[in-house]
């Protein structure tokens, strides 16, 4: 039997675990005898993340430039130069016939090490504006996954093929989960519910709003649960404390998303590329709030590429104080709208992405099933 040894690269947020995690569960159950290690930028999320979802991790100590000014950016030269060291040491003891990077600081220098000795790489960008990473990356990647079309002006052509993003394949039968999800976060199956969800790292604007609307949200008989992020989840549990028995409730991270969406009649969220793939999919109503400081802005043009097709209703971050809970109040009122909604992200949805990305992995490790 043929062995087959994959490295994967992507962390800082959970837009660049998430998927390399699917790609992995994807490989092994095509290959279950694939050994699978990541690589990850040591005191990131990623460190915690990969474990918990069965895998073994090695950290670099690499970070990401500061776009303003900060002593820490004078140790970056040493943090690459360390890395570079490590990656190459990783490489050439675990001797990958593939290695995978899906964005985030720590899946640089693997990538160098790996292409350097020949090794193929997959590249898996996952916004509609590259990151610098996956931009420096594209001149010696083998192939570059994507999910957005016109993403040429930023990676040789040859090399790209669209596959979408990978998403965890639990929500990808959710209908048949609703009555689950009630009993499981505890809500009446009757009443409107909102999920809202920041991001792995919480999402300021979006909680202050949340905080300051949730009295709205009792008078209008909304449920909600409400993913804060660690560091606004004890704020969130004192706003919150007086409207539990109305079934309003704050939880710093969601572990079975599949059963959030379930419940959710509509969605509020950051508009990172792997939850709109994910809202796409699982084809929930859904407002928008990106975030304004992502590179390149890149949030908004990804909600912009629903927004254009009436598949999503965007809020701008520094309006969301303003603006959000009475959209939210009013879209979770208008069915009409939801249904709308629903249907036309629908058809944006790419379902097969972690399949399709899985088998050019293989193809890039002459691997054959």
């Amino acid at each position: 039997m043929k062995s087959l040894k994959v490295i994967l690269s992507g962390g800082g947020t959970g837009g660049h675990i998430f998927p390399a995690v699917a790609i992995a569960n994807e490989i092994k159950k095509l290959v279950p005898h694939a050994e699978i290690l990541f690589v990850g930028a040591l005191g990131k999320m990623e460190m915690e993340k990969v474990p918990a979802a069965g895998y073994k991790i090695i950290g670099v100590p690499i970070a990401g430039l500061q776009r303003k000014f900060t002593w820490a950016n004078f140790k970056l030269p040493f943090l690459i130069i360390q890395s570079l060291l490590k990656t190459r040491k990783i490489v050439s003891e675990f001797k990958p016939d593939v290695v995978v990077g899906t964005g985030g600081y720590a899946s640089g220098p693997l990538l160098k090490a790996a292409t350097s000795k020949g090794i193929p790489a997959l590249l898996q960008e996952q916004n509609s504006y590259a990151g610098i990473t996956n931009k420096i990356l594209s001149k010696k990647a083998s192939k570059i996954c994507v999910a957005y079309e016109g993403m040429e002006q930023f990676f040789p052509k040859e090399k790209i093929i669209l596959t979408g993003n990978p998403v965890r394949q639990d929500i990808t039968n959710i209908a048949a989960k609703r009555d689950e999800a009630f009993e499981f976060f505890g809500l009446d199956k009757n009443r409107k519910t909102i999920l809202v969800v920041g991001g792995s790292l919480g999402a300021k604007g979006i909680n202050e709003a949340m905080g300051e609307g949730l009295q709205q949200l009792a008078d209008n008989n909304i449920q909600l649960i409400w993913q804060t992020g660690k560091t606004y989840f004890e704020t969130a549990k004192q706003q919150t404390s007086n409207f539990e028995s109305r079934n309003i409730r704050a939880v710093d991270f969601i572990t079975r998303m599949d059963l959030a969406y379930a419940f959710a009649d509509v969605v509020i969220s950051r508009a990172g590329a792997g939850a709109i793939s994910e809202l796409c999919i699982v084809q929930k109503p859904s407002i928008l709030v990106p975030l304004l400081t992502a590179a390149e802005d890149h949030q908004t043009k990804n909600a912009m590429s629903l927004v254009n097709k009436k598949a999503a209703i965007l809020v701008r971050d520094d309006q969301a104080k303003a603006n959000l809970i009475k959209e939210a109040i009013a879209l979770v009122n208008n069915t009409s709208l939801q249904q709308e909604l629903s249907k036309n992200c629908g058809l944006l949805a790419l379902p097969n992405s972690t399949s399709m990305i899985a088998n050019e992995v293989l193809k890039l490790a002459n691997y054959t099933l």
